[in-house]
């Protein structure tokens, strides 16, 4: 099992995580990873500290493709793999109409639809076998009626097929990454569940496919507290993380076997009653998803996802070299 770090977004206030991400490099971590929602990009902290770095490779978790037209993806992916030579992991994801809709001004329908047909073009632009064409109804290459014509990127690709990983929570986006990707990137994973889940998903994945799953890590032996940091995380996914009639993560909870609290948390979020949304995460689905409390709960705990489809853990929270470390030993011996 590979091992990464998720950043989550870039924050205000001088959120530099270079000595993480310097830290995590020195202990052997194959991986550092930025997101990107309606506040700081994704690409921009990668570039920061893939220049401070020399071996880590640099994931986005993930560009969403209503930010950027598939070439500005391809053209900037490019870049920042030239320029750290070779370790871009580019994830890419739909949102969800919330952010798609109100955010970017643009229409959310057909998601998997409009995945393929950007997976296909920024493809084809790395490949540089020919000027770029595209007839597909989303992104056509070039307009229909204007005075463009095909283009070919100028700039020789230091590679020509940068890994391609989707964030996906439904089990047909998730078939739709193994099919057209080289890894998935799920953000909440319950390993005992995967299987049940999105086993026939990803019965069609090729060999060496990456399932880099997301995992919250908290370090104490105070287990209660630990949950309860898992549960404020859940509780503004489930809550307030989308829109009343569409929110996927309150979609994947349901799937895990919790829609009926998944109903009731985001009703009472949307009400207002935050603290009441908290108190109604289970326990038990915080736990399943997380890797938290002392280091020997951690390690017993480590072999539920060992067994699981998962072949990467992105830890998220863990910032300080002491915490890394240990969960570098935990999880790689």
């Amino acid at each position: 099992m590979k091992l990464g770090l998720q950043l989550g977004y870039w924050q205000r206030n001088a959120d530099d995580a270079t000595e993480t991400v310097l830290a995590a490099e020195r202990l052997g971590y194959d991986s550092v990873w930025t997101a990107e929602a309606y506040g700081s990009d994704a690409f921009t902290p990668l570039a920061w500290y893939g220049a401070r770095t020399s071996r880590i490779k640099l994931g986005t978790s993930v560009a969403q493709l209503s930010a950027r037209p598939p070439v500005t993806t391809a053209m900037t992916a490019m870049t920042l793999d030239h320029l750290t030579g070779g370790r871009l992991l580019l994830g890419v994801g739909a949102s969800g109409p919330q952010v798609v809709e109100g955010w970017y001004g643009q229409p959310f329908a057909k998601p998997l639809a409009r995945t393929r047909e950007y997976v296909e073009i920024m493809r084809k632009v790395w490949r540089r076998e020919e000027p770029v064409t595209s007839d597909g109804p989303y992104y056509p290459l070039p307009l229909a009626g204007g005075l463009g014509k095909p283009l070919k990127l100028i700039t020789h690709p230091l590679r020509p097929d940068i890994p391609v990983y989707l964030g996906a929570e439904g089990p047909k986006n998730v078939a739709l990454a193994a099919e057209v990707g080289q890894g998935w990137l799920p953000l909440f994973a319950f390993p005992g569940k995967i299987e049940d889940m999105y086993g026939a998903s990803l019965a069609g994945a090729p060999e060496g496919f990456d399932v880099a799953a997301m995992v919250m890590v908290i370090v104490s032996d105070d287990v209660r507290s630990a949950l309860d940091g898992v549960k404020l995380m859940l509780t503004l996914y489930i809550g307030g993380m989308g829109a009343r009639q569409r929110n996927f993560h309150a979609d994947i909870i349901g799937r895990m076997g919790y829609a009926d609290a998944a109903e009731h948390i985001q009703s009472l979020y949307l009400a207002g009653k935050k603290d009441e949304a908290f108190r109604a995460i289970p326990d038990e689905l915080a736990d399943g998803i997380s890797l938290v409390g002392p280091a020997g709960r951690i390690k017993e705990r480590l072999e539920l996802w060992r067994k699981s489809p998962v072949t990467s853990l992105l830890v998220m929270g863990p910032r300080d070299e002491p915490s890394l470390k240990l969960i570098r030993d935990l999880v790689l011996g």
